[in-house]
């Protein structure tokens, strides 16, 4: 399967300023595979050391911090030539091995030759610990479920279809022979959702019982992962939370309620596990703001928030929503107020954007605008609509309210195409070309 991280992972390779690289992502997104494949494409050789599965390689980054040493020690333990720029240097599952990620300073110092780059599970619960890596001496790639976009190129018999999207140049209507197939693909993405395994599944023996398997054994890792929790009180409350999120996202108003968790629960018992959850990287958090403002951290409440989970598929099979689905129309899309739509646009924005997507609302009378993006120095409002109905009175008063920041505004739908009145409408399976869209469509209205 072809992963756009592969780009990102060859300019690291190239690059003048290259420093080790860290890899990060939700357990079961690829990271291994990308590590392995990447070496086996672009380098001579692959030195892979798993710190899981051989724990006694740790004893080489304890006993010195001299690179020069720690190589020769690897290079035999695991039967290797470790050769600068000829070989991908790979230290996997090293979130408890604090020893190797702060040896990663000394290969940038001493050894920048060296193309170093490690990965682990949970390893987002290690770096968001205060001096758990030693600070600018790294890079990061996170690595997200497969996009639409990939789960169709790796889907041979979708290849033309992600040929097409990737070459619309123009804000017109897509024509019918290549909308209703891809409305169809963006079903069955909403079945297997875009962990590599699933997809690889799916594309090997087209079994739904297969997809639905895998995906149950996916959640079944994740929920055992709660019991690593250093604190063995908050696992329950890991669980609840987990447990809560079809409820939460089943409800008009998707703003997080504790009480909807457990009830009776407050912020304070709940909020560490819920941080756990977002440093784990299976869930998001996404923030209300108070008006569109620069930077967008500045006006956050951080007292409203919505969550949402890293993969539709899992939210799919968490919340025990039958395939069989997938015959009814629209209804896959449409089901729990559209919250699988919803998943699905916000994990898709969020590695188009360099700054995490938010959302606004007003009380009295409600209104909500599903997300708020800045690409570039614009902020741009976004609606979600599950079907071909597109009326939106939350996107219209939000652009009443803020006439002057407000250049374009965004829906996603199932209608197709279009630039109307200042409203892009982006049919839900162009998700993945929402940034470029944007552009398009910014420098029409400039027109």
């Amino acid at each position: 399967m072809e992963r756009l991280a592969m780009e990102r992972l060859v300019t690291w390779k190239e690059s003048p300023y290259r420093k080790p690289l860290i890899v990060k992502g939700v357990r079961q997104v690829g990271k291994t595979w990308l590590l392995k494949e990447f070496g086996r494409r672009y380098y001579d050789n692959i030195a892979y050391f798993n710190f899981d599965e051989n724990p006694e390689y740790r004893e080489f980054f304890v006993s010195t911090k001299d690179v020069r040493r720690i190589i020769p020690n690897l290079a035999m333990a695991g039967g290797q030539e470790i050769i600068p720029g000829k070989t991908l240097l790979i230290f996997d599952e090293v979130q408890d091995c604090p020893e190797v990620l702060n040896s990663l300073k000394y290969f940038c110092e001493n050894a920048p030759e060296y193309h170093v780059a490690s990965a682990g599970s949970l390893l987002g619960i290690t770096l968001a610990k205060p001096s758990s890596f030693p600070v600018g001496k790294v890079e990061f790639l996170t690595i997200y479920p497969m996009t639409f976009q990939e789960f169709l190129e790796a889907d041979g018999n979708s290849a033309s279809l992600s040929t097409y999207l990737k070459q619309v140049e123009e804000i017109s209507p897509i024509p019918e022979a290549f909308f209703n197939p891809l409305a169809e693909k963006l079903k069955m993405y909403f079945i297997t959702g875009g962990m590599p395994e699933v997809v690889s599944r799916w594309v090997e023996t087209k079994s739904v019982r297969q997809v639905q398997s895998t995906l149950m054994d996916i959640i079944t890792a994740y929920e055992r992962d709660f019991m690593k929790h250093p604190e063995p009180k908050e696992y329950p409350k890991l669980a609840r939370i987990w447990n809560s999120m079809p409820s939460q996202l089943a409800r008009e108003n998707k703003k997080f309620l504790y009480n909807v968790v457990k009830e009776g629960a407050r912020a304070r018992e709940y909020e560490d596990a819920l941080e756990w959850l977002v440093n784990a990287a299976l869930v998001y958090k996404i923030f209300r703001i108070n008006s569109p403002g620069l930077p967008m951290s500045g006006y956050e409440d951080l007292s409203a928030f919505k969550i949402y989970l890293a993969d539709v598929g899992v939210l799919r099979r968490l919340a025990k929503l039958d395939p069989v689905a997938f015959r009814e129309g629209n209804r896959l899309f449409t089901e729990f107020k559209g919250a699988l739509t919803e998943n699905f646009v916000l994990q898709s924005l969020v590695p188009q954007f360099d700054a995490s997507p938010h959302y606004w609302s007003r009380l009295n009378p409600s209104y909500e605008v599903d997300f708020v993006v800045q690409r570039e120095n614009d902020i741009i409002p976004i609606e979600v609509k599950s079907d071909t109905n597109i009326k939106s009175r939350s996107l219209k008063k939000y652009a009443e309210t803020f006439a002057a920041q407000t250049k374009l505004r965004v829906r996603f739908s199932m209608s197709n195409l279009r630039l109307d009145d200042g409203v892009l409408n982006i049919p839900l399976f162009m998700v993945d070309q929402t940034d470029r869209l944007m552009e398009l469509a910014l420098h029409t209205l400039v027109e």
